[in-house]
């Protein structure tokens, strides 16, 4: 007889008997007084002891190999024949097809169906989304048997791949399911639970989804003996081992053994499925709470796959099935433990000082393990750390952070913690050499590295590649230390279109571990450690209060935290939530507190305080409608008409519009469709092949100033939404609807361009040139979008429809508008018609000013007449849009920032109404009057002629005074020149000296003793160069340095 059947034999016939000789076991005890209840100890003559189930009618009748009858409980049927093969029995069921036939694979120990269930090549089910799995998991279970005596802990959830499958009615994970590698874990949160007969329909769900193949083993720990006449008794054949073997399968376990750790971790990454089960709060009153999550024996392992076990009571009074994967709960039950991580990383600090050189990046902390190190006053955060599974992150929100002198105390605080008590070497990438050089001289067992490697205890990174994105995250999940730094704000600027959270490399390492990094920037400074009530901030425990207060169940969120939390929430909701379970939950959360709460009309007549609970639900329902995982008419059945006529409709046909596909320019361009998305609709856009692959983008909308910052909103923060069209058909959509543009990239080539879309409706739209007087006319009339167009291939004018219907004629408005750009294209010296029509947008509220200049120049509604009205520009002129436009000519070659800023922008704005409009400089501006110019002048030099005064209008003056003694023609032949140096120097006094000389020697004349007057820094070698020219003489401020 073999060993394999001597085993076997040992389990069907002696196991049974002697369960009663395991010695007791305190981690199975009850509390029923409640947490701080003494444990009630179970011995074996306790009737409340688990015992092994009576045999049954499926009994193996002979000695000999356990026989696995392979049907569900919930389905299982007498077999139809019985037949004899060599050394045990085999029963085959031979019924109906769509179950089965369900085959019993002789001493194997597991078996899946062969005809009608789904399998892997290997034989595991392929059930791999949350929803397919919970299905499998919850095949035939109807109601939820659980021991009263039991009472377990409750499970933590955090990463990507953990979902509950059992939540009572407290909102309290006792079940969960997770993978991790190849392999994949089922949870309970108490072992009794797999000692119990009453969970056999679950527990046989939960090993069948576990094993790899029908051949492997299912093995059971000696101290959950009794499970295996549970498992024999729904059709499953187990052995009894005190540890898995080689061969992958499922191995059964209790939560208390810190000997098999390393080895479960690995059979499970290998491939393994793992049937765990355990409480922690027992081990927590003997051990210590704050020592649960990273030294808790169950920990060690689940913890990988993002299950932990608490020292939290789990309620076992009332459950029910779920029909779907339960949410998983938003609380923080851990705060306490994550705190001692604080206060270990910030001892001995009071200040950090972040002036390292970088601008850095604001951070979002989200996952139930993560925490803030670092916040300024507005409570940006751009110091963080985490646990995720048996590891430890930190993060900073510029790489400058983790070489920075300033920042050592931290930096060895933060190597420590994120050793903890591993021994091994502290691997620094290459790219982080000077601190490598500073761990070095401290003497820190430190090494260069190209790449993370084994012999690792600490890893340090930078932020900017993902190449080993999942290398580290299994570093860290399995006990490494991650100290990771950088910025996504550059990235963002370069990929517009795509989002950082989604795809800014250093995010696709650290969205798993609960950190992210914002392509919002914060002010560098040096700042205090908060005190605990601001420290203590956190994304989900502000939802958490946020949600309380939607549901009127109290709740006080201060208000500091919600702006912060809808900035925070806008970021998250860009993560990609799709097979999430983590993300996916707080969707649906989310989705159902916008629904009971509706979205507010805001507007100019009713806005709303940027700390109010409408404004984070304005943020919430943006990036909710963005996300994808929700439908955005669902979030506006209760919004109304705020922007478009009720009798506005999508046109039942599709659209096919024809867009310049050349973009000459250095930066990207937005072409017009003509077309409006209403709100909460969605358009699907749709290219030819070739042209799909040519980085074209979708943009709905073009208000996109983001009014997070702004302390009132008449309009929600950010109304614009932006895709990427890399396919031939995409569906778009934004809530809040808007102009449909397609963006060409910056060098392509395209020419005319075909694009078909369907579900928009007209907006007006006039094009010098190409539109005639009667199709204005027709277009303008009823139902049409409320924003529209007036166009030429040197400016667009985006505008209300109301205002346009005012406008009988647009081509004399049009033909002023085109010369103005011309002058204004003159005297930058740039090629026109312009390469990129520039824009001017019209919105009811802007993030900065009366007006802003970029791309698109952005002004209120209260300057639309100003835009359009030809006999005002004639008469009154417009100094505020050619001054954005005059920014937007600006160079920094010539631009000595603070001081020019606000000055040299004015030279388009003088020379447009002196030269196109016939308005002399002293009537356009009331700044320009001689007087006012004068007292400028006297004020400037009575202080000294200091650098600090010389800003906005006295340092125009210094350029009108040299435009009206030489004309404009220097300043287009300097602004043409500059095009063509191959080096200019990058602080303000060498480009100023650079100026001098420059314009000195484009006039033939000596100018040194006049900008020395001003206050510049002329330098000596720049001096001595311009000796030999002619000197100024009379320059205008011999006048006022003489009286």
């Amino acid at each position: 007889m073999s060993y394999l059947e001597i085993r076997s034999l040992f389990v069907c016939f002696f196991l049974p008997w002697s369960i009663n000789s395991f010695a007791e076991s305190p981690r199975s005890s009850t509390a029923p007084g409640g947490k701080h209840a003494a444990p009630k100890k179970l011995r074996p003559q306790d009737p409340s002891w688990p015992r092994p189930a009576k045999p049954g009618p499926q009994e193996n009748p002979s000695p000999g190999r356990p026989v696995s009858v392979i049907a569900p409980p919930s389905t299982a049927t007498p077999p139809e024949e019985v037949r004899l093969l060599g050394r045990g029995l085999v029963f085959e069921h031979l019924g109906d097809a769509a179950r089965g036939p369900f085959k019993c694979q002789e001493a194997t120990g597991t078996l899946f169906p062969t005809v009608g269930v789904s399998s892997t090549a290997t034989g595991r089910t392929m059930a791999t989304t949350p929803d397919a799995i919970f299905e499998a998991l919850m095949d035939g279970v109807t109601s939820w048997d659980l021991p009263k005596e039991s009472i377990p802990s409750e499970l933590l959830l955090t990463g990507e791949t953990a979902f509950p499958v059992m939540v009572n009615d407290k909102g309290q994970v006792l079940i969960a399911a997770s993978s991790y590698g190849q392999g994949r874990l089922v949870v309970l949160s108490h072992e009794g639970y797999l000692l119990h007969a009453g969970l056999a329909p679950f527990l046989f769900n939960a090993v069948r989804w576990l094993c790899p193949s029908p051949e492997a083993p299912i093995l059971v720990h000696p101290s959950l003996a009794s499970l295996v006449n549970i498992l024999s008794d729904s059709g499953l054949e187990a052995l009894v081992e005190p540890e898995p073997g080689e061969t992958l399968g499922v191995y059964c376990t209790d939560a208390y053994n810190d000997t098999l750790t390393d080895r479960l971790v690995q059979f499970v990454k290998r491939g393994g499925g793992l049937l765990i089960g355990g409480q922690a709060w027992y081990w927590a009153s003997e051990h210590g709470n704050d020592k649960v999550l990273s030294s808790f024996p169950g920990n060690q392992v689940t913890s990988v796959a993002g299950v932990y076990f608490t020292d939290v009571y789990g309620d076992v009074d009332r459950f029910k099935i779920s029909k779907k994967v339960p949410k998983i709960p938003l609380h923080i039950r851990c705060w306490e433990e994550l705190g001692y991580d604080q206060e270990q990383l910030l001892d001995g600090i009071s200040k950090l000082n972040i002036k390292t050189g970088g601008v850095p990046s604001q951070l979002l902390v989200h996952g139930s393990l993560a925490f803030p190190l670092g916040l300024d006053t507005s409570l940006h955060c751009f110091l963080a750390a985490a646990r995720y599974g048996r590891g430890r992150v930190v993060l900073a929100a510029h790489e400058s952070l983790l070489c920075a002198p300033e920042m050592e105390p931290f930096l060895f605080n933060a190597v420590r913690w994120l050793a903890g008590e591993q021994k091994g070497n502290i691997g620094v990438n290459e790219s982080l050499r000077n601190l490598h050089s500073l761990l070095s001289d401290h003497g820190l067992n430190c090494s260069l590295e190209s790449h993370l490697t084994s012999d690792m205890c600490v890893y340090c990174c930078k932020a900017y590649s993902d190449q080993e994105a999942k290398k580290i995250q299994e570093f860290v999940a399995e006990g490494g230390g991650l100290l990771i730094g950088g910025q996504a704000w550059w990235w963002a600027s370069q990929n517009t279109g795509s989002s950082a959270l989604a795809a800014f490399p250093g995010n696709v390492i650290l969205n798993t571990f609960g950190l992210s990094i914002l392509p919002q920037t914060l002010g560098s400074g040096c700042f205090p450690v908060l005190p605990t009530e601001i420290k203590d901030y956190h994304f989900r425990r502000a939802l958490s209060k946020f949600q309380a207060m939607m549901n009127h169940q109290g709740g006080d969120l201060e208000k500091e935290h919600l702006v912060r939390l809808g900035v925070d929430a806008a970021g998250f909701l860009q993560i990609p939530a799709q097979g999430v379970p983590a993300y996916m939950s707080l969707h649906r959360l989310l989705r159902k507190m916008l629904r009971q709460a509706g979205i507010p009309a805001v507007s100019k007549k009713n806005p709303v305080s940027s700390t109010s609970c409408e404004a984070a639900i304005l943020h919430l329902a943006t990036e909710l409608a963005h996300s994808g995982t929700t439908d955005s008419s669902q979030l506006t059945q209760d919004l109304g008409s705020q922007i478009c006529s009720s009798n506005l409709h999508p046109s039942e046909h599709p659209i096919t519009v024809e867009i310049n596909g050349t973009n000459s320019g250095n930066s990207d361009a937005w072409m017009s469709t003509g077309l409006y998305l209403l709100e909460g609709q969605s358009a699907e856009v749709s290219l030819s092949e070739d042209t799909a692959s040519a980085g074209l983008k979708v943009q709905i909308g073009c208000h996109t100033d983001d009014l997070s910052e702004a302390k009132r909103l008449c309009r929600a923060p950010v109304v614009t939404y932006k895709c990427c069209m890399d396919r031939t058909q995409r569906s778009v959509s934004c809530l809040w609807g808007g102009l449909l543009y397609i963006i060409v990239p910056q060098g392509c080539q395209l020419g005319p361009v075909s694009v078909t879309i369907r579900n928009a409706v007209p907006a007006p739209y006039y094009k010098l040139g190409k539109t005639s007087l009667e199709e204005w006319k027709s277009c303008i009339q009823d139902n049409m979008g409320p924003w529209g167009e007036l166009a030429t291939d040197n400016i667009i004018l985006t505008v209300p429809t109301e205002n346009l219907k005012a406008l009988e004629d647009p081509e004399p408005l049009l033909q002023l508008w085109d010369e103005m750009m011309q002058a204004i294209a003159r005297l930058a010296a740039q090629p026109f018609p312009f390469q990129r029509p520039e824009r001017i947008v019209a919105d009811v509220q802007i993030s900065a000013g009366w007006m802003h200049s970029g791309y698109p120049i952005m002004c209120h509604l209260e300057s639309v007449q100003e835009l359009t009205s030809l006999t005002a520009m004639k008469s009154e002129g417009l100094w505020g849009p050619i001054h954005e436009l005059g920014h937007n000519q600006q160079r920094h070659g010539w631009e000595f920032p603070p001081h020019t800023t606000e000055a040299t922008c004015n030279l388009w704005s003088v020379y447009v109404h002196e030269t196109v409009l016939g308005i002399p400089r002293a009537r356009a501006h009331p700044a320009l009057k001689p007087e006012e110019r004068e007292k400028r002048i006297k004020e400037h030099l009575q202080k000294g002629a200091p650098l600090d005064n010389w800003n906005v209008w006295t340092a125009l003056e210094t350029y009108l005074q040299l435009q009206e003694a030489f004309g404009w023609e220097p300043f287009i032949h300097l602004f043409a020149e500059y095009q063509t140096l191959s080096s200019i120097p990058e602080d303000n006094e060498n480009k100023m000296n650079t100026w001098v000389k420059l314009f000195s020697e484009t006039v033939q004349k000596n100018l040194v003793p006049f900008f020395e007057a001003w206050g510049w820094p002329v330098q000596e070698d720049v001096a001595d160069s311009l000796s030999s020219l002619p000197c100024w003489q009379d320059h205008p401020l011999k006048v006022y340095m003489s009286a």
